[in-house]
């Protein structure tokens, strides 16, 4: 754009834009090499009516045109500029009004976005426009909740109730983001026109309370509570609290306002998915501020986590760092204690049987002392080491069984297209066909080939998610495979005596060269047999070792008692399906 038009359109100098469009009127279709903008663009953002009328008017087609970000003239006047201006150029076409730039936002958003309250009044008189929204991934009420434009909010909410409740792409609620942003008004107007929205949650369970006390909204968290002590028991996906949320966050203001106003301190010892307390997150992230005050309010310091740490235990997991110096004298001096330095409680206990059933362990856990506690998580730990590389071996297996297969399909195809002798040029029939072995071969080498495609079949179309059904389908299709290749193994000797030479010395090479290769195959099937039969010795062994350890136990106490009864139940239903784990000793089993 010529540099003397710029400054006259910015000034909104009618004469001197007169005067040069006089002398050269192409300079009106140049545009702003920045942004694209045109004139009428920058008349709109810079409210200059009469000069945006005379564009008008001389060029009223400029109405419609787009800059780079695909906005027209009306995005800028609802965004920078005045009622009348909308108003003149939409007179100019009304179409306008439905137009969105680049990132899909309406000329009510922009107007909504910058707190033009008279601008979206005007626009919200346009009800399809709200219509349209319904379907937008982006919405005006979002914009105008986020910038904390209560006004506006109210108006949209007077036209669209509904929209109260309609979420962002992002999975957030406008009260979400008020609440975020800390605009304590429009909270106020939000939650006044609905109290429930308080539930709201978004996609990680979050409450617009929870937002509050991440971000450390005080004054919207006084709001909130004004309204509805219930939403503070409200947790996330993670079951994390907002005390959980305002320390992850290091959002002290938050979390002393929540405790010194509330007084709920059953609050402060609750524990995540992970077993965590507020006291564990405020260790790990080592905010010695957070630490002091937990600890003068009170939080139980002996907590156990899911890892099986203490407080204690996970700031000296850690110890390069110098705050680590201030939290541990803290925490030893109201009584803190490392896990393996806690005495047996029936509460360590049942936290124990909640472990075994989650996990689904079968081994029997004694929690008799600190040092069996210890022994439990290291024998827990190797367990599932043990497991998962079982599992990783079963599905290993299962791969190798389809590769077999589809090799032993496609080498038995091309067998059966391309037989042993050839084919005749004049008829096509094979040359060999009337052979008795050319037949034998052809009935091998069939069976081999449908059993194998049966196989393949079978593993890509059932998926099994328990160790005890991927192993009885392993073994079906392992022995299934067995035979294939017993019967390509027999295609094949048949091929060769097929086209084998007639004479004695031929004969007896084939015969020589068939003993060696079944002798072969006898050896690596009676190694394997020995080796199964082994492995099934081990765990019949090991399954009467449990049923005598199962009747030889007698707990000496009550909950004791509790506890083996239901580790014992346990064991007596996952022995079958974990014998191969815990009878063998060579880090292999056969099937």
């Amino acid at each position: 754009m010529h540099r003397l038009l710029y400054e006259t359109v910015l000034k909104g100098d009618l004469t001197s834009f007169l005067k040069l469009i006089q002398e050269d009127e192409t300079l009106v279709t140049k545009t702003s090499i920045e942004s694209s903008n045109t004139v009428l663009h920058l008349a709109a953002r810079f409210g200059h009516i009469e000069l945006v009328l005379e564009i008008l008017k001389r060029w009223p087609e400029m109405v419609v045109l787009e800059n780079g970000n695909f906005e027209t003239a009306l995005h800028e006047a609802c965004r920078e500029g005045t009622v009348e201006m909308v108003k003149v150029l939409i007179e100019a076409d009304d179409g306008l009004v439905g137009k969105v730039n680049c990132r899909g936002e309406s000329v009510l958003f922009v107007a909504c976005e910058r707190g033009n309250v008279e601008v979206a009044k005007h626009l919200i008189g346009f009800q399809w426009l709200l219509m349209h929204e319904l379907d937008a991934y982006v919405c005006s009420i979002h914009a105008a909740a986020a910038a904390g434009h209560t006004e506006i909010v109210k108006e949209i909410l007077d036209v669209r109730p509904d929209f109260a409740r309609k979420y962002t792409s992002e999975g957030y609620s406008p009260l979400h983001l008020a609440c975020s942003r800390g605009h304590v008004e429009t909270t106020r107007e939000l939650l006044w026109f609905d109290p429930d929205l308080l539930y709201l949650r978004d996609r990680n369970g979050w409450t617009p309370l929870h937002w509050a006390s991440m971000k450390g909204r005080v004054g919207i968290i006084g709001e909130i509570i004004s309204i509805s002590l219930e939403s503070v028991e409200m947790v996330t996906n993670l079951r994390e609290t907002v005390l959980h949320l305002a320390v992850k966050y290091n959002q002290f203001d938050g979390l002393k306002y929540l405790i010194d106003t509330l007084n709920i301190q059953e609050l402060v010892n609750v524990q995540d998915n992970n077993g965590n307390t507020v006291l564990h997150i405020a260790t790990a992230g080592k905010l010695t501020t957070m630490v002091t005050y937990l600890l003068k309010r009170g939080v139980d310091v002996n907590v156990i986590n899911r890892r099986g740490y203490t407080a204690l235990d996970v700031v000296e997991s850690d110890g390069s760092n110098s705050s680590t110096l201030q939290i541990v004298p803290a925490l030893l001096e109201v009584g803190a204690k490392r896990c393996d330095q806690l005495p047996p409680t029936s509460r360590d206990i049942q936290e124990v049987v909640r472990r075994n059933y989650v996990t689904h362990s079968p081994q029997t856990r004694k929690m008799d002392s600190p040092v069996q506690h210890h022994h439990y998580r290291k024998k827990s730990n190797r367990r599932s080491k043990q497991i998962e590389l079982q599992n990783e071996g079963l599905r290993n297996a299962r791969n190798t069984i389809t590769i077999v297969a589809v090799l032993i399909a496609t080498v038995t195809f091309s067998g059966g297209i391309n037989p042993p002798g050839g084919f005749r040029q004049e008829t096509g029939k094979a040359i060999m066909g009337k052979n008795p072995t050319f037949k034998v071969f052809m009935v091998c080498n069939i069976m081999a080939l449908f059993l194998s495609l049966g196989i393949v079949n079978v593993l890509v179309s059932v998926i099994p998610f328990r160790r005890k059904s991927m192993m009885k389908l392993l073994v079906a299709t392992h022995k299934i495979m067995w035979i294939s290749i017993m019967f390509m193994a027999s295609a094949y000797i048949a091929a060769t005596w097929t086209i084998l030479p007639q004479g004695s010395g031929s004969r007896w090479l084939m015969i020589e060269l068939m003993v060696v290769g079944v002798g072969c195959t006898l050896v690596v099937l009676l190694g394997l047999g020995i080796l199964l039969g082994k492995q099934w010795s081990r765990k019949q062994e090991w399954r009467r070792r449990k049923e005598k350890k199962l009747n030889d136990a007698t707990p000496n106490s009550s909950i004791n008692s509790r506890v083996g009864e239901m580790h014992f139940v346990k064991d007596s239903h996952d022995s079958s399906s974990n014998s191969d784990i815990d009878s063998s000793d060579h880090g292999y089993h056969v099937y």
